[in-house]
């Protein structure tokens, strides 16, 4: 019998937290029957050799599974693979703790910070293997670190938390399980900031596969890069790492080695009717009976147009777990009445999004004229004033809100009045008045006229697997036109918009979701509150220059948003809550000075719904991009009654 403890970070800190150990189990492993017989065969080593020494032990929410059965999913759309990062792919070197209070060791069994927060001392654990059975070792990590972190030729985005100054972290490797990053300044946020969503490319960087695709490790990486239909070997390992983007990472995955419960065998964009994730062999986690997880043989996403079809798929009883695309306001009603036809019941998601939509212009637009127009705070709260949020409440999210700002929740105490409640009540007369201001001139069809002497046209363009944002539009449309706005919308596919909003400066406007409302999420995903990261898509060229000014689209941002940018490196240096607490309120407060985007409603709780023969799945769970929703319950221990 074996005893293991587990720790976990807590918020704003570097001290490690020791939990309550939990129960022993045995130390004779089980494995589901299939890879026994595979065992059996010669196919596949003894399970003990597969697992590492010291495997994770996982505690059932509910009570020890049993093997077999499949999940069955839904990919809405060609850009919806981010996704997968919910279900099957979050194995960070730390995880989120399942009520988001802090962090726990995952991939790593050991991670700690000095005093100073400047120096992380992180322990893989001996003996774990890749999904092909290859080790997993600190030689994965410096592949990574010298190919994708700090070699400018394949020119990889992101990654800002193993930076300081702008520059990497030094990497320190000890032994095959040790390492250390060591950065210039303190950087408090680090653990917390590893184990955000898909943050940590650490662990999805398998060194010898990606390898041959690499001029530096595969002399003939350009001959194979031809093979593959590619220019060059950069354009090869970009695909073949797919690091570019959250998309990028699962297409044609089948091929790439994992850490995951679920491994593909039909990967997106290999069929255009399903994709398929099946158990993986070598996976590291065991519940506290000795049993390897994860229960559910395999994963099955089917392809679906969009979320109407979606919906009928749901009541039919062909999803077992689901929340993303479907769980709207308007759908809940319709789904309550064919729970027992679809044999599923609902499960709460807790709000932690800054708002249920956020009003996005492109402050760094191509088009001079918009630009100047666009970065024009009295601009922004004439349109906001322009909105009656409460007709959108009633009509639409069915009365489940109250006006606000993309901001934080009241009961929080990083709370900002300001932030929450400035031009949020509806005024057509003012805020034409604001307008009269800026855009005097009108055509004669009462549009009014910018400084060129166009028709102020503002295009949304809208991912149009979004539902909630395609409803308020009909209605918000006419309210922008009301104080002579040409406002119009233009639906696309997730995957064009991804490259149209995200990579591109030639956009007018969009609407998006998610952000934070409080707590650790505010301080990791300030992305309405100061433009740090991609997701910041009102200032693309300004988050840019934040993190990396020498990229060629980087743009100078004015000098409140350089002063919001030093409160912010000021605070991932800081290691106590305290602190980081009083330098997020200031942050806060110069959000609501700058008002950079707008909104509709905090969101309400929200719901999904899950199959009753669907174990293990907690009842309650945050609802977070960040806190990737519902990937720390731990589905590795779902299992099908």
């Amino acid at each position: 019998m074996m005893k293991m403890r587990r720790r976990a970070f807590l918020a704003g800190t570097s001290a490690v937290l020791i939990l309550p150990a939990l129960p022993t189990f045995a130390a004779d492993y089980q494995e589901a029957d299939a890879l026994k017989q595979k065992v059996a065969s010669g196919a596949l080593p003894l399970l003990k050799d597969r697992l590492p020494e010291n495997p994770l032990v996982i505690k059932p929410v509910e009570a020890v599974g049993k093997y077999g059965g499949d999940w069955n999913m839904a990919l809405v759309g060609g850009g919806s693979l981010s996704m997968l990062f919910r279900y099957q792919a979050y194995e960070p070197l730390l995880r989120y703790t399942p009520d988001w209070s802090g962090v726990t060791p995952n991939v790593a069994e050991f991670f700690q910070g000095d005093a100073d927060s400047k120096v992380y001392t992180i322990r893989l654990r001996k003996g774990m293997k890749w999904s092909d059975g290859q080790p997993y070792t600190t030689a994965d990590i410096k592949f990574w670190y010298d190919t994708v972190l700090t070699d400018n030729r394949v020119a990889f985005v992101g990654q800002a938390h193993w930076k300081s100054g702008g520059k990497p972290a030094k990497l320190e490797i000890v032994d095959e399980q040790t390492f250390k990053v060591i950065f210039d300044k303190p950087n408090g946020l680090f653990p917390l900031q590893v184990a955000w969503a898909n943050n940590d490319q650490t662990t999805r960087c398998p060194k010898h596969y990606l390898e041959q695709f690499h001029i530096d490790y595969n002399p003939k990486a350009n001959e194979l890069a031809k093979q593959r239909g590619f220019e060059s070997w950069i354009a090869s390992f970009q695909s073949a790492a797919g690091f570019q983007d959250d998309n990028s990472f699962f297409l044609n995955s089948s091929k790439k080695p994992c850490l995951n419960a679920w491994m593909f065998t039909i990967a997106p964009g290999e069929n255009t009717e399903r994709a398929v994730a099946e158990r993986n062999p070598y996976y590291w986690k065991v519940d506290t009976a000795g049993n390897q997880l994860p229960y559910l043989d395999r994963i099955v996403y089917q392809m679906v147009a969009d979320p109407q079809v979606l919906l009928l798929k749901i009541m039919q009883g062909e999803i077992d777990l689901m929340d993303q695309y479907i769980a709207t306001p308007n759908n809940k009603s319709v789904l309550y009445d064919a729970r027992e036809q679809g044999g599923y019941d609902f499960y709460t998601l807790t709000s932690t999004e800054a708002n249920v939509m956020n009003f996005i212009l492109n402050l760094n637009h191509s088009d001079e004229t918009k630009r100047a127009l666009f970065q024009n705070r009295g601009f922004r709260a004439a349109l906001s004033t322009a909105i009656d949020r409460q007709t959108l409440i009633d009509a639409v999210l069915v009365g489940q809100g109250a006006p606000a700002q993309p901001s934080i929740k009241k009961e929080d105490p990083l709370y900002n009045e300001q932030l929450a409640t400035q031009f949020t009540a509806y005024d057509v007369d003012m805020a034409n008045a604001m307008l009269d201001k800026i855009v005097p001139k009108k055509d004669d069809q009462n549009f009014r006229l910018d400084d060129k002497g166009r028709r102020l046209t503002i295009v949304f363009e809208l991912d149009q697997a979004r539902a909630v944002f395609l409803d308020l539009f009909q209605l918000i449309i006419p309210m922008f036109q009301a104080v002579g706005i040409d406002a119009q919308m233009r639906t696309m596919d997730r995957s064009l918009w991804e490259t149209r909003v995200r990579q591109g400066r030639d956009f007018d406007a969009t609407a998006h979701q998610f952000g934070a409302n409080g707590g650790i999420a505010a301080m990791l995903d300030p992305r309405y509150y100061v433009p740090t990261d991609s997701n910041a898509m009102y200032a693309p060229g300004w988050q840019l220059w934040y993190l990396d000014r020498g990229n060629a689209n980087a743009v100078e941002p004015p000098e409140a948003t350089k002063k919001q940018y030093e409160l912010y490196d000021k605070l991932k240096s800081t290691s106590d809550a305290a602190g980081q607490n009083a330098i997020m309120k200031d942050i806060l407060q110069s959000a609501a000075d700058a008002f950079y985007v707008f909104g509709i409603s905090l969101p309400p709780d929200g719901y999904g719904i899950v199959k009753n023969n669907m174990k293990n799945v907690t009842k309650t769970m945050p609802n977070s991009f960040g806190w990737p929703t519902p990937a720390p319950t731990m589905p590795e221990q779902y299992f099908k009654a």
